[in-house]
């Protein structure tokens, strides 16, 4: 499979993601937490592009492979504390959507805010969101895993 686009996009359109990222990191959330949100939305999504680039961006946050290779199934090991596995709920949630399940439901969205800052939920959120947004972007155009952006 080609990548359908060659190019690097709009400067513009760059920029206002650079700070849309600036923004996230200014949270105070752990970069390994963001990177773990990160490359689950994008394993559900099936982004090749993104859960490389996940994967890359955990282990230079310090992510141990232990961890990466199981966040897939994070529910069912016992390598992830609490308060990632309200995130990881909170983005599992948030991201299927089209799957027809009931979203975010209070019971996630009460375990997600006992243990993050409305700050650092909005970081969190909009991190999903974000991924979701490549996730659909690398999807259409048929970007490629391991390309460096």
């Amino acid at each position: 499979m080609e990548a359908r686009l060659k190019g690097s996009g709009n400067p513009e359109v760059i920029a206002a993601i650079q700070q849309l990222d600036k923004a996230i990191h200014a949270a105070g959330v752990d970069r390994r937490l963001l990177a773990l949100v990160h490359l689950r939305a994008s394993q559900i999504n099936g982004c090749s592009p993104c859960v490389f680039a996940g994967v890359q961006s955990a282990r230079t946050a310090g992510e141990t492979d232990e961890r990466l290779h199981n966040v897939a199934a994070w529910r069912d090991t016992p390598f992830y504390a609490d308060q990632e596995r309200a995130a990881l709920a909170l983005t599992e949630a948030a991201t299927r959507l089209q799957d027809g399940t009931p979203g975010v439901t209070d019971e996630i969205w009460d375990t997600a805010t006992a243990h993050f800052t409305e700050e650092e939920l909005s970081a969190i959120i909009l991190e999903i969101a974000m991924t979701n947004f490549f996730n659909r972007i690398n999807r259409t155009i048929r970007e490629q895993a391991g390309k460096t952006w």
